[in-house]
């Protein structure tokens, strides 16, 4: 017998979302869950995706969801085939796209190994992050400029990495567009300080929006400035696990061999508390690629409990998902509805002016960063409320931190640069500036060549 679906509701607002990368792997299968699990919006979304079929299949998901008798609301699926169709007159636009094909990332990560460079991740900085960067600019530049025709009050949120350049591309296309950068590796940080709480003072059952967590830097390289529940000092806490007997330690092979490619044993975090007297945040797998101190071999790399993630098994698993979709698909069983952990519809609902909201994200930099340039996207902490995301002043990095995120925030502006006028020149400042590239010139500029040439049919308008 067939589920029956919820009926709309005249007392709750009706929204249209455009969704770029409507073929999405991950973000938009669990976005169409999460939002069948609140009752307080229903509407359309329309998926465009240059990969048609994923956005079949994709909405193909979102309306088993809805007919599951666990959905709280109604939404539509619609695949449409352009921006302007995606976007005209919607409220929200997501976009969380795979710039150029998931083979070019396989250059990106392997081309930059044979010169000795490595990349656990290869998203966000080093050599992999800054290609990866140049291929996702234009897509991102046209991006805001659609939403400035066609839906130029709407809200924009961004989920794509690398997440500082893809945000910055849409503020310097489009200065006046309402748009954030979201990441989710601040949850994890703010879940390990409630497990803090409980195993030092017996606090259980808190979770990250219970603390005042007061944050800086830049996405996949953000800090701590302070952390307290109810006036305890959560980075105390952590100080205090730090020196017990035995944390701080080097991870054997033993040990890394029953570990997977994303977990940490937090070995990183110890080192840099120690070295700069602040707390990172996010996976220890991003963090490493912001200094090469780890980074030398993939033996010291895995001394500090991090392990490279070989192309071999991103592309298994991205040929795997849409698999695994259709046999939930086709599964007789209801999709189950709960939500994700992620934030995207109380996001919304706060946009709406239905719920506050306080949460880490990236945004310009209009005063919330001092000492980190102004304009540039950093990563604080922000009050959402009705049409407003209000960046909360966070104050200022150590001296020696604020130099290492600078440092990052120049080469990205950089980047951004380069990428929207095609500047050879400046996107190998940008290459040479950045950390991880220890190389002669003449070596680094070798890589750099071949790495564009790879990737050079997502470069309209490069010379490769």
């Amino acid at each position: 017998m067939a589920a029956k679906r919820v009926k709309a509701k005249k007392d709750v607002p009706y929204i249209k979302i455009g969704y770029i990368g409507g073929g999405s792997r991950g973000w938009a299968p669990q976005m169409m869950v999460d939002l069948a699990a609140s009752d307080e919006m229903q509407g359309e979304i329309r998926l465009y995706d240059l990969d048609r079929p994923s956005a079949l299949l994709n909405a193909r998901w979102g309306k088993k969801v809805m007919e599951s008798p666990e959905a709280l609301s109604q939404w539509k699926y619609k695949v449409v085939d352009s921006l302007k169709e995606a976007l005209t007159d919607v409220d929200f636009v997501v976009a969380s796209i795979q710039p150029g094909p998931i083979w070019m990332m396989g250059h990106d990560i392997n081309i930059p190994a044979k010169y000795g460079i490595l990349h656990p991740v290869g998203d966000t900085v080093g050599p992999a992050g800054l290609v990866r960067s140049l291929r996702s600019v234009p897509d991102y530049a046209a991006i805001a400029r659609a939403v400035e025709r066609y839906c130029p009050s709407a809200w924009v949120i961004n989920y794509t990495n690398p997440m500082s350049v893809c945000t910055r591309t849409l503020f310097k296309v489009f200065p006046q567009i309402k748009a954030f950068g979201c990441c989710h590796e601040m949850f994890g940080t703010q879940g390990y300080l409630c497990k803090l709480l409980d195993k030092y003072h017996g606090i259980k059952g808190k979770t990250r929006y219970d603390l005042k967590v007061t944050a800086l830097g830049v996405n996949h390289f953000v800090w701590l400035l302070a952390a307290e529940y109810e006036g305890i000092d959560l980075v105390e806490l952590y100080a205090k696990e730090w020196r017990e007997p035995g944390k701080v330690r080097k991870i054997g092979p033993e040990e890394i061999a029953k570990m997977n490619v994303f977990e940490n044993r937090g070995q990183v975090g110890y080192d840099l508390f120690k070295r700069f007297g602040i707390m990172p945040t996010g996976g220890e797998r991003h963090l490493v690629e912001f200094v090469p101190w780890y980074l030398k071999d993939e033996e010291t790399l895995k001394r500090w409990g991090v392990q490279l993630t070989p192309y071999s098994f991103r592309a298994q698993r991205y040929e795997a998902l849409p698999r695994e979709r259709r046999a939930k698909i086709a599964d007789r069983a209801p999709a189950k509805i709960k939500m994700s952990g992620e934030e995207t519809v109380q996001q919304m609902l706060a946009l709406l002016g239905l719920h506050d909201l306080r949460t880490n994200v990236n945004l310009p930099n209009i005063g919330q960063a001092e000492g980190l340039p102004h304009e540039a996207v950093v990563e604080t902490f922000a009050y959402f409320t009705h049409d407003r995301v209000e960046p909360e002043f966070a104050g200022r990095l150590p001296a020696g931190v604020e130099a290492l995120v600078a440092r990052t925030i120049y080469n990205q502006e950089m980047t951004v640069e380069a990428g929207l006028t095609c500047d050879y020149n400046l996107a190998f400042q940008t290459l040479l500036n950045d950390p991880l590239t220890n190389l002669t010139t003449d070596r680094a500029e070798k890589m750099f060549k071949e790495m564009l040439r790879a990737t050079k049919d997502c470069l309209p308008g490069w010379k490769v």
